[in-house]
């Protein structure tokens, strides 16, 4: 297809020596990619407003493909070096891609951290439950019991529940979408990018070359209906018993909350010191305050 024959969204994508991708045949990156470009497009973002952030791992190439500006940092990093780009230029559409095991690995404190803080980011977490880029490995993710390369005899730890754990860190916005169910994460997507604050799209993807291989999975083709079959959207769930959702997991919509960002937040303290000596609580204040935290 000539420059000239492209659909508009393929402005978003880098043609020249990119692709084909080195992607796994039946790895969810390529649909979780789809799926952000198509947002984007649809929410009419400029190219040139978007800073896109990731770490190292298999979405960690969702960089190379994309015409943004774009950071490709260090593992389990792309939080911090995204929060700094945001701080310095609040202006700029922050995205970051990461996997389950960059983002709750060695990157596990930078999620709990810019989730307190909600800093003014979208993060994409690609979670397929198992560190495929480095053999197979097991990551914060991979369900206990199952195989990993260094799990041979079954994994002897239990997972993270990413969204939870970014509901109860105190994240803006949380959603879950799978491989899947492609138009519910575009929509999730839609949500994600334009909330104020740390919103979080956690991913339910797949990993034939290594999860699949090690616990008899099957094929990708197996993985999309094994997310078919066990995806419940938040609205179904809440309509069942604790018995009918043994086994199967939400998706949807977890936390949508209007709460202050980090860099407002930020703001206002610089507002304070600008004005030393004018800030100010008297005890009545400092009782609402508390009463107020969730943490108390």
């Amino acid at each position: 297809m000539k420059p000239s024959q492209r659909p508009l969204i393929y402005q978003y994508l880098r043609h020249d020596k990119k692709f084909p991708h080195v992607w796994c045949p039946g790895c969810g990156n390529g649909i979780v990619l789809g799926s952000l470009i198509r947002t984007i497009d649809k929410l009419g973002y400029a190219k040139d407003d978007i800073v896109m952030v990731s770490g190292i791992g298999c979405a960690g190439r969702m960089t190379t493909y994309v015409d943004f500006t774009t950071l490709h940092t260090t593992h389990g990093r792309a939080l911090t070096f995204a929060t700094g780009v945001k701080l310095a230029k609040p202006n700029l559409k922050v995205i970051v891609v990461m996997g389950d095991g960059d983002a709750t690995a060695i990157g596990g404190n930078h999620l709990i951290h810019a989730a307190r803080r909600n800093v003014n980011l979208t993060a994409i977490i690609v979670n397929n439950n198992i560190y495929g880029m480095t053999g197979g490995q097991y990551s914060p993710t991979t369900p206990y019991g199952l195989r990993a390369t260094t799990a041979p005899h079954g994994h002897a730890e239990h997972a993270f529940n990413i969204s939870q754990l970014v509901v109860a860190a105190g994240g803006s916005f949380v959603g879950r979408g799978t491989i899947y169910h492609v138009n519910l994460l575009d929509r999730l997507l839609e949500k994600a990018l334009p909330k104020k604050g740390f919103a979080v799209v956690e991913t339910m993807s797949a990993c034939p070359t290594h999860f699949n291989k090690l616990n008899l999975m099957g094929s990708a083709v197996d993985s999309m209906l094994w997310l078919k079959e066990h995806a419940v959207t938040v609205e179904k769930a809440n309509a069942m018993s604790e018995e009918e959702l043994k086994g199967k997991f939400r998706i949807g919509v977890l936390a949508d909350r209007d709460i202050p960002d980090y860099q407002t937040e930020y703001e206002e303290v610089r507002r304070r010191a600008k004005q030393a000596g004018s800030y100010k609580l008297d005890p009545q204040e400092i009782s609402k305050i508390l009463e107020s935290n969730q943490c108390y």
